[in-house]
């Protein structure tokens, strides 16, 4: 009889782990949200497409999968979306499912919670403070320079950050929020460029990297418009090596077991690497597509290889890997279908085929060329795409 995995998303996405783990023998149910019935899921490999309304509590998921469960023997539960990894943190400790529970979780999702995480072991930090006694607030303030930034502890990506000048604009936004003030920490702001870490980790050991610099922060193409570009530094560079070196010591000790991460880490102007954040998560914006590209492996396909491996007891290996470099380009568009076509370096592996977006991903085996593709076409972008919208309350993919 072989294992059942049910998958939950309240997004689609993860269509290559559902495939993966279909091609390894399991069974794999999908329960995801009724407004993506009709989305395009891998439903020729899928066991069922189960649906449930928006905005389901989490007691309430407990008890429809746990209905779902007196006829369907579950063996691994399986968020495919960052919004739904304390659900089924939930889910697994209350059905005694192998897996991430609760506590773990928080360092992957709170971002107050990875902060005291990763100070605890050792990485650097920017200062910071909860958003919970007043007093503390204001030693905070007179003891740490601004800027600061007010983040959310649960959003993912820039969503729902705003830059602090001063203390006044601090209190003011603190009484706009309310009772959700809580929800919120405080932080310097620490000018620099910022890179992410996408990685593999088997049985606590991070058996994969890849370290990527973004072209503008995310957080100020979201707030400010522009156009989004990320690409592989050179592996042998200082950079490259530091943070690897930084994301394999740290990773395991916030209690990744096993899975893929996307951290980000700040390169301040004082030269030192600042831990951001950090997900369990395949990376979002086409991340895993440049990853793919540049290296041959699909993260969301590893990610499966390691769950059905563990749940087997079997051990997991690394697939053959190349060591060529890619980066992308993106951005808002003012038409609904942009047209790329005037764009026709050899190195253009892929054109996205979005609504209301403009990307393309480019190879080559020199970090250089790539580097140089996406400092030309990212000013040639925002002449001939670039639309700017308003930042978003909450996630839209």
């Amino acid at each position: 009889m072989s294992e059942r995995i049910l998958c939950i998303s309240t997004y689609e996405k993860g269509q290559a782990f559902m495939r993966q783990c279909a091609s390894m023998g399991c069974s794999v149910v999908l329960l995801t949200v009724e407004k993506l019935k009709g989305a395009d899921w891998p439903r020729d490999i899928l066991e069922e497409v189960l649906t449930m309304p928006p905005n389901l509590g989490v007691d309430d998921v407990i008890r429809t999968v746990a209905y779902v469960a007196r006829g369907w023997k579950i063996d691994r539960i399986v968020a495919l979306d960052e919004f739904d990894m304390e659900t089924v943190a939930a889910l697994r400790e209350h059905m005694r499912v192998p897996g991430m529970g609760r506590t773990t979780t928080a360092h992957f999702r709170d971002k107050l919670a990875m902060r005291f995480e990763a100070q605890r072991v050792g990485a650097l930090v920017p200062e910071f403070a909860p958003v919970l006694n007043y007093d503390d607030l204001r030693t905070y303030m007179a003891n740490v320079s601004g800027p600061w930034v007010l983040k959310p502890r649960a959003e993912a990506s820039a969503i729902g950050i705003r830059k602090i000048h001063d203390p006044e604009h601090l209190w003011r936004t603190l009484d706009e929020l309310g009772d959700r003030q809580s929800y919120y920490l405080l932080e310097r702001f620490v000018p620099g460029h910022i890179y992410h870490v996408d990685a593999i980790i088997s049985e606590r050991q991070v058996v994969f990297s890849t370290v990527s610099r973004y072209g503008k922060p995310p957080m100020q193409v979201m707030h400010e418009g522009g156009v989004f570009t990320t690409r592989i530094v050179e592996r042998s560079g200082d950079d490259s090596r530091e943070l690897t070196a930084l994301n394999a010591r740290l990773i395991p000790a916030m209690g990744m077991v096993r899975g893929v991460t996307h951290a980000e880490y700040i390169h301040g102007k004082d030269g030192r690497f600042y831990f951001l954040e950090v997900a369990a998560r395949v990376g979002g914006a086409f991340i895993a597509d440049v990853v793919e590209f540049a290296t041959g492996l699909n993260l969301w396909a590893e990610w499966a290889r390691i769950e059905v491996c563990s749940m087997r007891g079997e051990p997991y290996t690394l697939p053959f890997m190349k060591q060529d470099y890619a980066g992308s380009v993106l951005c808002l568009a003012k038409t609904a279908e942009p047209d790329t076509s005037m764009f026709d370096a050899p190195e253009i592996v892929y054109r996205m085929k979005k609504h209301h977006h403009a990307g393309l991903i480019v190879r080559s085996t020199e970090p250089d060329r790539v580097r140089a593709l996406l400092e030309d076409y990212s000013v040639r972008f925002a002449e001939k795409y670039l639309a700017v919208a308003p930042v978003p309350d909450k996630p839209t993919a």
